[in-house]
């Protein structure tokens, strides 16, 4: 017998290339296709339903959001609480969510019991009724939360902060107001269902333990005609509006800390300078050994967090830093920001910080593969914009040969400060 001699560290390897199990693809005799992740060990799955039905697609504030929500809270057969109950007993879960760009409807189950739980998924997905009396509850509900969001400086930065960089008109700036809640009425969801929530309109991303019978139920269930759209869904353009004022204040004088948004339009992950920029924001805020957080929190104590990111959309893209500080040192925070972009403008990044963000990048990206479920969202996050499995063989060769010379280049690039929108919310 061996001993493992505990003095003596591991050895240490860099990562080279990641060996992912790939998304096989096949089609519900209806054509919805289905992208089964069969990375399972455990008697478990998870079954995504996915369709083209997130703000973008809406024709009013509230319409995605209430119509995916409440998709369980009745169909003709089934009350809100008996599908709860159903669902429940077996142990399983349902999940809703809704996103600029897509609404979902997610299931995590046993194996064993997917042959009971998938036709109440069914009668969510395809004979929703949305109740008068349970849409009334959830409205009021939802109309109670916002006005107590309201006053919170870090939401109403975030929402007028996209309404800055999109345009209150576009889909991705418009911004729910108190007076929405009133104006939203069961046939708006109704229109927006029988039209977005179709089988022309559905992906499907299975993960877990797969095997033929999961597919031939998803088949029984979901390949037939009977929740098709004659109709053709067009996708909508519409033209961005981005703000000619780059400095706003939106005061709130009881503040005690402000809100800071600062960023600009950009790009999505289609772009060629995506994963190079990732390798530019994790130094600057994506995460917590960054310049900004060691800085503006560490350093100076403005704050408990602050970072910067990169939101991807299927229309557009933009960056951002975010943090809430104390009102007495906003504009002592904003400058510190600044001073930062500027460094990253002027200097070369030291290689051994070059070299800890990049080992942390590629450590998380690592971790972001481990298991079924999140094999199936690195997928998701490439089908999304008809990318290849070579997105992320790219992603890794950018990460590991970047250099700060490049890295600067970026940064003159993207990262001039004149470009950029400046919000604060409370007091400057």
């Amino acid at each position: 017998m061996q001993i493992l001699d505990r003095k003596t560290p591991p050895a240490y390897r860099t990562v080279e290339k990641i060996e992912m199990i790939k998304a096989s693809e096949q089609h519900l005799r209806n054509n919805i296709p289905v992208y089964s992740v069969n990375a399972g060990t455990q008697e478990l799955i998870k079954i995504e339903f996915l369709f083209a039905a997130g703000m973008y697609q809406q024709e009013m504030p509230l319409q995605a959001a209430t119509v995916n929500v409440m998709l369980e809270e009745g169909t003709s057969k089934l009350t809100a609480s008996q599908i709860a109950d159903k669902i429940d007993y077996y142990g399983a879960f349902l999940e809703m969510g809704v996103s600029q760009d897509t609404a979902s409807v997610v299931l995590y189950t046993l194996n064993k019991h997917l042959k009971a739980t998938l036709p109440v998924v069914e009668q969510v997905i395809k004979d929703a009724v949305f109740p008068q009396h349970e849409l009334d509850i959830h409205i009021r509900n939802k109309k109670q939360k916002f006005l107590v969001n309201n006053q919170k400086v870090a939401v109403v930065a975030r929402k007028h902060f996209t309404e800055l960089l999109f345009g209150s008109k576009h889909p991705y700036g418009i911004n729910v107001q108190e007076t929405d809640f009133d104006t939203i009425q069961r046939s708006h969801l109704l229109d927006f269902y029988s039209t977005f929530y179709r089988s022309n309109n559905c992906k499907i991303i299975v993960a877990g333990k797969i095997d033929d019978m999961v597919i031939k139920l998803l088949d029984n269930h979901f390949g037939g005609n009977d929740w098709n759209f004659i109709n053709k869904i067009t996708q909508k353009e519409v033209s961005v509006s981005t703000s000619s004022e780059f400095k706003h204040l939106v005061p709130k004088e009881a503040a005690l800390q402000s809100a800071i948004r600062i960023g600009k339009l950009l790009f999505n992950k289609t772009h060629p300078d995506f994963l190079a920029f990732q390798v530019l924001n994790t130094l600057l805020g994506g995460y917590f050994g960054s310049r900004l957080m060691s800085n503006i929190r560490e350093d100076k104590g403005y704050t408990y967090g602050i970072g910067s990111g990169l939101a991807s959309l299927h229309h557009a893209g933009y960056f951002f830093i975010s943090t809430e500080v104390g009102v007495e040192v906003c504009q002592d925070a904003i400058n510190e920001i600044y001073m930062e972009i500027k460094r990253l403008r002027e200097e070369l990044v030291p290689e051994q910080e070059l070299g800890l963000v990049k080992n942390y990048m590629l450590g998380t990206f690592l971790r972001s593969t481990d298991g079924p479920f999140a094999l199936a969202e690195r997928f998701k996050g490439i089908m999304e914009y008809n990318l290849g499995y070579d997105f992320f063989d790219r992603y890794i060769a950018t990460i590991k040969s970047i250099s700060a010379s490049q890295v600067r280049d970026l940064a003159n690039a993207y990262l001039d400060q004149n470009s950029m929108i400046e919000l604060v919310v409370g007091k400057k």
